[in-house]
């Protein structure tokens, strides 16, 4: 489906999805390996640049996330795309 979206969204998402990633597999990690500080420094490392991610592409795009997760603009802008499935 075509947005109208430009490239860097998608490279923005794509990476935003990849540290997602590594999130999700460290946290099963340090589920089982709860005192491997060098993994906790690696996952606070991937949170603060999810942190950052996320701030560039609701800048330049809108909110991402509903329920607290993603600021609104004012006026309110959740009716500005990409809606999740429209990507």
């Amino acid at each position: 489906m075509e947005t109208g979206l430009p490239a860097e969204y998608y490279q923005l998402l794509e990476e935003l999805q990849a540290v997602d990633f590594v999130l999700v597999e460290l946290t099963l990690y340090l589920d089982t390996h709860p005192n491997d500080t060098a993994s906790i420094h690696q996952f606070n490392h991937f949170a603060r640049e999810r942190k950052k991610l996320k701030k560039a592409i609701e800048s330049k795009y809108g909110p991402m996330q509903q329920y607290g997760n993603s600021y609104s603009g004012a006026p309110w802008d959740w009716n500005k795309g990409p809606w999740p499935w429209q990507v």
